[in-house]
């Protein structure tokens, strides 16, 4: 089953919890939340406490943690005890992946690299044995509301052929102005994790509940072939 990943950034801070109440009713099991520390990107976004709280309320839901910091290993530790399942880092914040990689993993999680749009996607060569998921970026990465990148879908492709000829088994996830259009060619391809906000779930007209459990019903019939 496609996983569909609201990214929490795209709620209204004044409404956070009543919105992940309606995105728990919708049938989402699995939430993205992105740690940017104002350096890596121009922006802040959430406090770390954040996974923590998120994890003590919704002790249901798989946190997948996105790190736009320039110092990832720095919040490995505090992320596996707050409780994040999932941890991925970009692949430029570090010139030791593959240390990082198996740091995330030895404390219990998931580990996953970012590729930018600017970073060619042989770059993952290296690493694809030793990550559980890579993420790539369809926006250069930083704040919602941007438009996805008509290339994206090219660069899935060679994801998704790289996966099949290193015969690997990571999980590619798809992140950045996700829409219905670009999230059937992109669950077509092979992708398994679309990471969707406000042109999927989020100021939907018919309601966060309802708008999740459309996108889930198409994306599943999308993944099948039936669209």
């Amino acid at each position: 089953m496609v996983i569909n990943a609201p990214s929490l950034a795209n709620c209204d801070l004044l409404r956070i919890g009543e919105q992940i109440d309606q995105l728990v009713a919708g049938g989402v099991s699995f939430v993205h939340i992105d740690l940017a520390d104002g350096n890596y990107v121009p922006n802040l976004l959430f406090p770390t406490s954040f996974v923590k709280t998120v994890r003590e309320q919704y002790p249901q839901l798989t946190i997948d943690v996105h790190l736009m910091v320039n110092d990832p290993f720095a919040y490995v530790e505090r992320m596996a005890a707050d409780g994040a399942d999932y941890l991925s880092f970009h692949l430029d914040s570090t010139n030791f992946s593959r240390r990082l990689l198996k740091r995330i993993r030895d404390h219990g999680m998931k580990a996953g690299v970012i590729l930018n749009p600017s970073q060619p996607v042989s770059l993952l060569e290296p690493l694809v044995q030793f990550c559980d998921y890579v993420v790539l970026m369809s926006v250069e990465p930083g704040y919602a509301g941007q438009v996805f990148m008509p290339d994206a879908i090219g660069r899935l492709e060679q994801l998704c052929e790289l996966r099949r000829a290193t015969g690997t088994d990571f999980l590619i996830s798809v992140d950045g102005a996700i829409d219905y259009e670009n999230s059937i060619k992109s669950v077509r391809l092979g992708a398994d994790i679309l990471i969707t906000g406000i042109y999927t779930v989020f100021n939907q007209p018919d309601g966060l509940e309802a708008a999740c459990r459309r996108f889930q019903q198409q994306m599943d019939q999308a993944a099948k072939g039936a669209l």
